[in-house]
């Protein structure tokens, strides 16, 4: 490596991690894939290129050759095991069309795995060994979402009345019950996360509202909750599980909510993949899914500041045609 160029002189083409980084990293790769091997989970791939999608709100595939590119394996995967394949996991490319920041990146690697017949209490135990087998944990902190409001914004986000979520600043607005998720995401953003970026654990919380179940199962509560889980490590959200929805009539509908949000908020609706509902409708098992963001887990085991530091390359542009 000693023709390598000088650091401060690196030419456009040069990788944007550094060579012993990348060494790491495929190291880090294979614990993974010894990890799961010694569970007997099964590596799948599925394809990146999709003819249809699953529509979420503030997500959004980059259009390729008449389809998209996946922002998650998760449809195809459940696919494979509703047809039976057991438990899986899969790492590989997942797409995001216009995120770009330290924290995000349009492609980046997905590590995303599927226990059927398990819940979501036994794939929480699993993602924490996975983690604790990668990188040190000092403490493991498990919560609710409502129990991380109370404690760190002083409001409930449930109960509390609309006057106690809405920001010190005036507002010429006559808020009503169904601005509760605005008013609670806007919180969330300015209040909550930066407190969640002060703690020295690996933060477990769960029973995210119902307005953001996502593809989760909902319980009646109360007060009724998604049942989902988020991960995360000095602010920085790592992982996303489900117990997972297995009634395509309700997914249906989300996915039909999920288009109209996008209308409202000046954005293409997006072809729902018939393919996955019908695997839904013959017949997808019980079963816990979780999807981890690779680069991002690196990045805070490397010590990193950014997604590129830990990425062969970085990409220059947000948002790319295809």
């Amino acid at each position: 490596m000693s023709n390598a160029p000088r650091a401060e002189h690196h030419p456009l083409w040069y990788p944007s991690a550094s060579l012993e980084t990348l060494q790491l990293r495929a190291d880090m790769i294979h614990r993974i894939r010894n990890f799961f091997a010694r569970r007997v989970v099964l590596e799948v791939t599925t394809p990146v290129w999709l003819p249809a999608a699953a529509p979420e709100r503030h997500q959004t595939p980059p259009r390729c050759a008449g389809g998209y590119l996946q922002t998650s394996p998760e449809t195809c995967m459940k696919r494979l095991v509703a047809a039976g394949s057991g438990p899986i996991y899969q790492i590989g490319p997942a797409f995001r069309a216009g995120e770009s920041g330290r924290l995000h990146h349009p492609e980046f690697t997905m590590l995303e795995w599927y226990r059927p017949h398990w819940t979501l209490e036994q794939l929480m135990e699993e993602v924490i060994e996975l983690i604790r087998t990668l990188m040190t944990v000092p403490s493991v902190t498990v919560m609710t979402f409502q129990e991380a409001w109370v404690r760190w914004v002083g409001v409930d986000p449930f109960l509390s009345p609309l006057e106690a979520l809405v920001t010190p600043t005036p507002a010429l607005v006559e808020w009503t019950e169904s601005d509760r998720p605005l008013l609670v995401d806007r919180m969330f953003v300015e209040r909550l996360e930066p407190a969640l970026a002060q703690l020295d654990t690996l933060l477990i919380l769960t029973g995210f509202p119902p307005w953001e179940p996502g593809m989760a199962e909902l319980d009646a509560g109360p007060p009724p909750v998604a049942r989902r889980f988020e991960v995360l490590l000095r602010g920085v959200e790592l992982a996303n599980g489900y117990q997972e929805l297995r009634d395509p009539i309700e997914q249906r509908q989300r996915f039909i909510d999920a288009n109209h949000h996008r209308g409202e908020d000046g954005k293409d609706p997006l072809p729902i993949d018939e393919t996955f509902l019908q695997a839904l409708q013959d017949g997808f098992p019980p079963c816990a899914g979780v999807a981890l963001g690779l680069d991002r887990l690196l990045m805070l085991a490397f010590d990193k500041a950014t997604l590129g530091e830990v990425m062969a390359f970085q990409a220059h542009v947000a948002d790319h045609g295809c």
